[in-house]
């Protein structure tokens, strides 16, 4: 330990460690609280309702990338740099809620017209139609700022508020297997009501004020953070359109169980999260700080890649899941950490952070282009294992 953080000393190494006791601590509950209510959800609404919730939930991740913007990476960056500087804040500020509200505009209207003219979507439109206002809910949510001043006890504070209101909802309102469509209602409230709650804090606690800014200023936030938002679109494309096809092709039944699974690789993927974003802002100031960094997270990505394949038993009697492939869908969804890991370390926390954001773009088009069309023939062909 001594050789590996001798260099996070100080001011540093507390803020570093309030950091981490934030978005990991609160954050645990968060992760625990989805898992108390998973079990209850499969049983009472069954896999198949189960999988129409989550396939609504896989067309509408398509565009929470496209109204995020990459700002999550780029404005973070921006707020790391100038936080003393209220003037260039107001910028940045002005810049994401612009940004965003005109790709939320855009994003509504198209999934809008693919809910209307597909016929099996347009069937449970309900259940679309209340998935759609989460993406309201992300761009309100000022994540982005927490994370650039590292005060991210408000991020998590917040996303265990969303994450509490919705469990104790589900138990109270979802009782029968008919209640499916009152899972996304209950999302699309709490990600709204914490986006409220997270723009006030900006406006009342840091003194952000919104200006209008010219077209051409938006026009350049537009061009500059152009390959930043590729490098995260991609993979979040070609992750999805697993989903999406196995419920195409194949049944909600297993869209549900592939779900179920994959919720347990999101808590190891959670876990690597809160490591890189503490990291992050840090790292910007202290470049050289990063082989420690590396190391350390190369450690904890073959660890948690490794730790769901070993508790799989207790896995499957948790989630009441019997299902013949479930172990080797386990299995390779679990390989999938050790990509995750890498990616967090050398093109999010190395590359991005040197600002070589189109060194990044250009790989990540290459391998999201190679997931994205290995996705169709292995979906078809092998269903629930093809998308693992």
């Amino acid at each position: 330990m001594k050789k590996y953080f001798h260099i996070f000393k100080g001011k540093d190494a507390k803020v570093l460690l309030e950091n981490f006791v934030s978005l990991s601590a609160l954050q645990l509950v968060g992760m625990l609280l989805p898992l108390i209510t998973l079990p209850y959800l499969l049983r009472v609404l069954g896999f198949s309702n189960y999988g129409i919730v989550i396939l609504a939930a896989s067309l509408v991740a398509y565009f929470q990338s496209i109204t995020d913007y990459s700002f999550k990476i780029t404005a973070t960056r921006d707020v790391a740099v100038f936080r003393n500087s209220p003037e260039k804040l107001n910028i940045i500020y002005s810049k994401v809620l612009m940004v965003k509200g005109m790709f939320l505009i855009l994003s509504f209207l198209i999934l809008t017209a693919i809910v209307l003219l597909y016929p099996p979507f347009y069937e449970e439109r309900t259940v679309f139609f209340l998935t759609m206002p989460l993406l309201l809910g992300y761009g309100l949510f000022p994540e982005w700022f927490f994370q650039g001043i590292e005060e991210m006890k408000y991020i998590s504070i917040l996303n265990i508020s969303i994450k509490l209101f919705f469990t104790i909802c589900v138990f109270i309102f979802i009782t029968k297997k008919e209640d499916y469509w009152m899972y996304p209602l209950l999302q699309s409230a709490g990600f709204i009501g914490a986006g409220l709650v997270g723009q006030f804090i900006l406006v009342k606690k840091y003194g952000l004020k919104f200006r209008w800014l010219r077209f051409k200023m938006i026009k350049n936030t537009v061009r500059d953070n152009f390959p930043i938002f590729i490098n995260q679109f991609l993979p979040n494309l070609y992750n999805n359109t697993n989903t999406l096809l196995l419920g195409i092709f194949t049944t909600t039944y297993l869209v549900g169980i592939y779900d179920a699974l994959k919720k347990i690789i999101d808590i190891c993927v959670a876990l690597l999260n809160i490591v890189s974003r503490v990291f992050f802002p840090f790292l910007n100031r202290k470049k050289d700080a990063f082989s420690k960094y590396r190391d350390m997270m190369l450690v904890l990505g073959i660890c948690l890649s490794i730790f769901p394949v070993l508790a799989h038993q207790i896995i499957f009697w948790y989630l009441d899941l019997d299902y013949e492939k479930s172990l080797l869908i386990l299995t390779l969804l679990s390989l999938s950490l050790i990509g995750y890991t890498a990616y967090d370390i050398f093109g999010l926390n190395y590359f991005i952070v040197r600002r070589k954001d189109k060194l990044v773009m250009k790989n990540t088009v290459i391998s999201s282009f190679i997931g994205l069309v290995l996705a169709f023939p292995l979906v078809y062909f092998f269903n629930i294992i093809g998308a693992a």
